[in-house]
């Protein structure tokens, strides 16, 4: 989960919104005497820069609804909601849950199946769920600084032997979708070495921020460091909207972790034909073609003028993905080793 602005407002607003993660904030309110959907969605989704006010007059038109979206801190946040809410939630549907995070959501019972064709779905895996459709995908990498670091490191074993000269940024798996992905990432790759290989890597951490925006923008973008968590796709946007080459992902021999994000109704809604109506809306040209430069990553659906600065962006050498019934199985004791091992 990705999301842009201008470089000159970029910290400001980072900061801001990160102050007012945790309230929840329905934009772009309607006219209240057509049917209203209410999706529950992420904070820069419904931001003046996302892409909720992008989608939201396309969808409105087509429907003949208001669509009523509320933004909260990320994927987690919506999650844990849900559960606190249950069967009473206000919500039709959820829209940016990660994979990750899909087995703890199906197990909470709240969510409905759906009806969309995803079999002509662009993915690097094969996706066949009921319950979850997908709306974009992308590959946690390390994006460097190429004024300041012209030989990053060329494996994720390299960033982790590093030696504490080199400085990185990254996020709290408790918190943070890409912090999260990380975890699973050295879980992968170190497997029950990951607390040892931890160990080492907290020598070259600067700083755990709680989110992504922090980190990025009012951390990475300031010059604190060299080098930060984040998306493979992270460099499309600074290419093909700041013209500027500055910023690139690097590529690891290990491979890339993947992040697929998805939406699903809830068992609850209200208004189910209209969240069918929008979940198939959602894999469409009309909401598809703005999750290059608005979400900035790989869209399900690609459109036919995908940003040039895709096809420059690194292809991971291998897909690394962990059985999302092993994660939610495990997460808990591997966040609880995570902090044992950075507090040695």
């Amino acid at each position: 989960m990705i999301r842009f602005i201008t470089s000159k407002l970029a910290t400001c607003l980072a900061v801001a919104s990160f102050g007012l993660a945790a309230v929840a904030t329905p934009v772009l309110a309607g006219d209240t005497s057509k049917k209203e959907l209410t999706v529950y969605t992420y904070d820069s989704f419904v931001s003046d820069w996302g892409m909720g006010p992008l989608i939201k007059p396309t969808f409105e038109e087509q429907c003949g609804c208001t669509l009523n979206l509320v933004g909260m801190e990320d994927a987690v946040a919506m999650l844990q909601r849900l559960k606190l809410e249950g069967a009473s939630s206000k919500a039709d549907l959820v829209l940016g849950l990660d994979l990750n995070l899909v087995d703890d959501a199906k197990q909470t019972g709240l969510f409905a199946g759906h009806t969309v064709d995803t079999s002509g779905l662009n993915m690097p895996i094969d996706w066949q769920d009921d319950t979850f459709v997908p709306f974009d995908y992308g590959y946690f990498a390390f994006v460097y600084n190429t004024e300041t670091m012209p030989n990053p490191p060329k494996s994720l074993d390299e960033l982790v032997n590093a030696g504490p000269e080199l400085k990185v940024i990254i996020q709290d798996p408790r918190s943070s979708t890409p912090g999260l992905g990380l975890l699973l990432w050295m879980k992968h790759v170190y497997g029950d070495q990951s607390d040892a290989a931890w160990a080492k890597l907290s020598d070259n951490i600067l700083t755990t921020t709680k989110g992504w925006s922090e980190a990025y923008f009012s951390l990475f973008l300031a010059g604190e460091a060299p080098m930060v968590l984040s998306y493979s796709t992270s460099p499309a946007y600074h290419m093909a909207v700041e013209g500027t080459d500055q910023y690139q992902a690097a590529p690891f021999d290990e491979g890339h972790y993947l992040q697929v994000e998805v939406a699903a109704k809830l068992k609850s809604s209200v208004n189910s034909e209209l969240a069918d109506e929008f979940l198939s809306f959602m894999v469409s040209e009309g909401f598809q073609k703005h999750v290059p430069l608005s979400n900035v990553m790989y869209p399900v659906n690609v459109p036919a003028d995908m940003p040039e600065a895709f096809g420059k962006l690194i292809t991971p050498a291998t897909v690394l993905q962990l059985d999302t019934a092993e994660i939610n199985q495990n997460r808990k004791q591997w966040v609880n080793d995570w902090l044992g091992a950075m507090t040695q």
